[in-house]
């Protein structure tokens, strides 16, 4: 028999098994995105009905057709300056406000990879409202210039956790409880400034310090409008780094992230963040701890998740504060009240089931 030579002699060569990992990789990332967007567009639609509710509900109430009326110019003036000049002003400030503290929960999490971490557990609102108490009592400034005081007192607080910090690089849990120290210290001077100081000026100091949205108008929401939007394109630039960050410092450094620049600024744009809000609303507690761990549960796989988390701060701020107007009759509670119900019980939750994990130390 002669054989062909064209034809090679033994058994056939098998194809290689097509490779399934990168499509299965890009399935999951793509269900991944699908989902926080979906996420999104909830948090998302219900902030828009509880601005909806928080302009109808009030002494003056306005109807829907007349909040219609008014998007569309045809409103008459009591109605156009009861919604714009008394109630937007609140309900814009308690979103943006709510918003800056969840998006640096989620950022400061995301760096330290510990759920404990939030601008008012690690010393960085604590810094703030030293500096607060400080400028109203004895300084006795108010305004753009106790706004501007109380960022630089935010500012000085973290910068003041990150040195204390620092030994070859900034460790997570190092900065917890560096944050922690220091949240401790300005706790001490806010106490010791109030016991110096007049009753009159204490009870309003104490008013602030407690988290409040009294003081919501147009001139005050205008610079943390401003510092909002820079922020946010800071955090266009540095955000996308911050899922490989997640991973660990070697892991990150491997795909070509530089580390310690990436983690300092995403840190500032969290002391950024939770400062501007402090400066209009005070230090609201407990917004920035519970928004980015409620928003990575809705997202799942464990995504950072910062647009949900900055929307959750706003749906929560924004909430808290319309349940302290109008839960109790003629008594407006500062926001920081209701706030302080919902998330202590969520913290001692929180340490208790990191304790019975084995991962508190």
């Amino acid at each position: 028999m002669i054989r062909d030579p064209g034809t090679p002699s033994g058994p056939p060569t098998p194809r290689p098994a097509p490779d399934r990992s990168a499509s299965s990789v890009r399935a999951v990332r793509l269900r991944g995105n699908r989902r926080e967007l979906g996420v999104t567009l909830v948090f998302l639609l219900v902030l828009l009905a509880l601005m909806a509710l928080g302009v109808s509900m009030g002494r003056a109430s306005v109807s829907l057709p007349e909040l219609l009326d008014l998007l569309t110019g045809r409103a008459d003036q009591v109605t156009r300056f009861v919604v714009v000049e008394l109630r937007l002003p609140r309900l814009l400030t308690a979103v943006v406000a709510g918003a800056c503290l969840g998006l640096s929960g989620a950022l400061l999490q995301s760096i330290v990879r510990n759920p404990l971490a939030s601008p008012d557990i690690v010393g960085i609102t604590h810094g703030a409202s030293a500096a607060g108490v400080v400028g109203v009592v004895y300084l006795g400034i108010s305004g753009l210039a106790l706004a501007g005081f109380v960022c630089l007192g935010g500012v000085g607080a973290a910068v003041a956790i990150y040195l204390l910090a620092w030994r070859r690089g900034v460790v997570g849990y190092r900065l917890l409880l560096t944050g922690i120290g220091v949240a401790a210290l300005a706790t001490s001077v806010v106490s010791w400034v109030l016991t110096q100081t007049d009753v009159r000026d204490a009870t309003v100091a104490l008013t602030w310090i407690t988290g409040s949205l009294a003081r919501a108008d147009w001139p005050t929401l205008n610079p943390l409008l401003v510092c909002a939007g820079i922020l946010a394109v800071l955090l266009a630039v540095v955000g996308p780094r911050l899922r490989s960050l997640e991973l660990g410092d070697d892991p990150a450094d491997a795909l070509g992230v530089s580390v310690e620049r990436t983690r300092f600024w995403l840190l500032l744009a969290s002391v950024a963040l939770a400062s501007s809000a402090v400066a209009v609303t005070g230090p609201v507690a407990f917004v920035a701890l519970v928004s980015a761990p409620i928003a990575r549960r809705t997202v799942g796989s464990g995504r950072p998740a910062p647009v949900p988390a900055a929307l959750v701060g706003a749906v929560i701020m924004l909430a808290s504060d319309l349940i302290a107007q109008f839960t109790i009759p003629e008594t407006t509670l500062p926001v920081g009240v209701v706030t302080g119900v919902v998330g202590a019980p969520y913290l001692l939750w929180l340490l208790m089931r990191t304790n019975r994990s084995g991962a508190g130390g």
